[in-house]
């Protein structure tokens, strides 16, 4: 299509503006903290050094595996001239720009009347704003697309469900799909599941469920059986092939799973619905999250009036309300307490923007979203916006912690190994020159392996402990006194000198 090229620059080039306006706000907020310092938030940056350094390689994970997100973040640790919180603030665009990549498969190919690539840049910008309302510390709150911008928190199965559903309308809305589109479907749905089971939840059960439907209804039940063959035989090699990772899983997950607990979980949920709407920014995302289900809704009623329309927009419409509903149903009968496993609440409506990205007919212009001239002003308007955003973002990153640099320094400096418990630890661990001088433990000394290399255990004891607020009263196999207390703002650092403190037997 003549002009299309340009159109799909400009789209992607909108994607990068409103990455890097929307990963500014966020790393500007107090929502930073699970950016740059929270103990869940360091594990892949811990995970791609240990590769990077060469390092031997035996962690202690729990059911997700991070292994896209591990690969991204090595990348660009190799190839980016930033320090750790300037590759994670870089991590964060690209996962962004990737959803928007993945939006852009859902919107479906050019054709004359349709406008993909804007509708694509609208729903990431919509994601975008429901992500700067967001601007709470607490991992635990209901602020489902930030998430989004952590390389912790399942940003590679969010683009991965995206690109899925994108495949799948790809293939609906040809009579003979290309047989790479299959082998891509197969893959994404292979690697996906090794890395992390919850796409099995919000992917392939929604989409299964969805194209069943299809094949009692509509036409081309071939396709769409092999189609829903693909991705179910993909899906259950990809838990095939997590048990070669078996001895670095530590927790499978079905411990999360307590169906007797269905209530309280209804009632944690309800309360942190209840938290989000405390504020102007939580009903202006309720209500742009509401009004896209409407809308998904909307169009899937009006697919079925016409059963013989286009069966990928018909999917992507059912798929953009359907999934919260599953999994708001599932995570509440299964009786889990973790608003992360809530994420399609947040980036599954946005897929009705891109059901029917059809083209607005203005008088007077060609049937584009909008005559070329607006479009092209946004775009610039976007790239302005963006570029003012890099510096507030590069600020963020390289916002000064003397609390972190003084224990830093001083470990550095005593070239012996220490302990600290999980969310105190991991932060200085990190930011080390030498990662392995700090232990994980927990109170009482014991070696806690969880989201840890467990060659760190090797060590057989400690001379000095870090502690902070949220250290949890030490009871030291041993009877010691700290010869010397050093004072690091909210750290403290117990230093025990020449007395080696033994380590007990490691558990996760």
């Amino acid at each position: 299509m003549r002009g299309g090229w340009m159109r799909e620059a400009a789209g992607w080039l909108g994607a990068v503006a409103v990455s890097l306006l929307v990963s500014a706000q966020v790393a500007a907020s107090a929502r930073s903290e699970l950016l740059f310092r929270d103990g869940d938030s360091l594990v892949v940056a811990m995970i791609a050094r240990a590769l990077v350094d060469g390092q031997p390689l035996d962690w202690a994970m729990s059911s997700v595996l991070f292994l896209p997100e591990t690969a991204v973040f090595a990348a660009l640790s190799v190839v980016l001239p930033f320090d750790v919180n300037g590759v994670l603030a870089a991590n964060g665009v690209l996962n962004l720009v990737a959803l928007y990549g993945a939006l852009r498969l859902v919107a479906g190919r050019r054709r004359e009347g349709a406008a993909p690539a804007a509708w694509s840049l609208l729903a990431l910008l919509v994601f975008g704003v429901v992500a700067m309302t967001e601007a709470s510390a607490s991992r635990d709150a209901l602020e489902l697309a930030s998430l989004q911008l952590t390389t912790t928190y399942y940003s590679a199965t969010v683009v991965a469900v995206v690109a899925t559903v994108g495949m799948l309308r790809r293939a609906l809305d040809r009579e003979r799909p290309h047989p790479w589109l299959l082998f891509a479907l197969f893959a994404t749905a292979v690697v996906s599941t090794i890395s992390n089971p919850l796409y099995a939840v919000w992917a392939t059960v929604p989409l299964t469920l969805v194209l069943a439907i299809f094949a009692l209804r509509r036409p081309g039940r071939g396709l769409i059986l092999v189609l829903s063959a693909t991705l179910i035989v993909g899906t259950a090699v990809g838990f095939l092939g997590r048990i070669p990772f078996s001895a670095w899983i530590a927790n499978t997950g079905a411990s999360y799973a307590q169906p007797a607990e269905w209530m309280q979980s209804l009632g944690y949920y309800a309360g942190l619905v209840g938290e989000r709407l405390t504020t102007p920014g939580g009903w202006l995302a309720a209500l742009v999250l509401l009004a896209l289900i409407a809308l998904a809704a909307g169009l899937s009623a009006r697919s079925v009036a016409e059963p013989f329309g286009e069966r990928g927009a018909h999917l992507v419409a059912l798929i953009a309300w359907v999934t919260p509903v599953l999994v708001i149903v599932g995570a509440i009968a299964l009786g889990t307490h973790a608003a992360r496993y809530l994420q399609p609440l947040a980036f599954a409506p946005v897929l009705a923007l891109v059901a029917a990205p059809r083209a607005l007919r203005i008088p007077f212009a060609r049937p584009l979203l909008m005559p070329q001239a607006v479009l092209g002003s946004a775009v610039v308007l976007l790239l302005i916006g963006g570029m003012l955003g890099i510096p507030r973002l590069a600020s963020a990153a390289a916002r000064p912690d003397a609390d972190l640099v003084c224990v830093t320094d001083w470990v550095n400096e005593a070239d012996r190994p220490g302990a600290g418990q999980f969310w105190t630890v991991r932060l200085p661990k990190l930011h080390l020159e030498d990662p392995t001088q700090l232990v994980q433990v927990d109170h009482r000394l014991n070696g806690y392996a969880w989201l840890v290399n467990r060659t760190d255990f090797a060590v057989s004891g400690v001379s000095f402990l870090i502690e902070d607020s949220r250290t949890v009263q030490w009871e030291l196999p041993v009877a010691a006194i700290p010869g010397e207390v050093v004072q690091c703002g909210r750290y403290s650092i117990l230093d025990f000198g020449e007395t080696s403190l033994p380590l007990g037997t490691p558990h996760s």
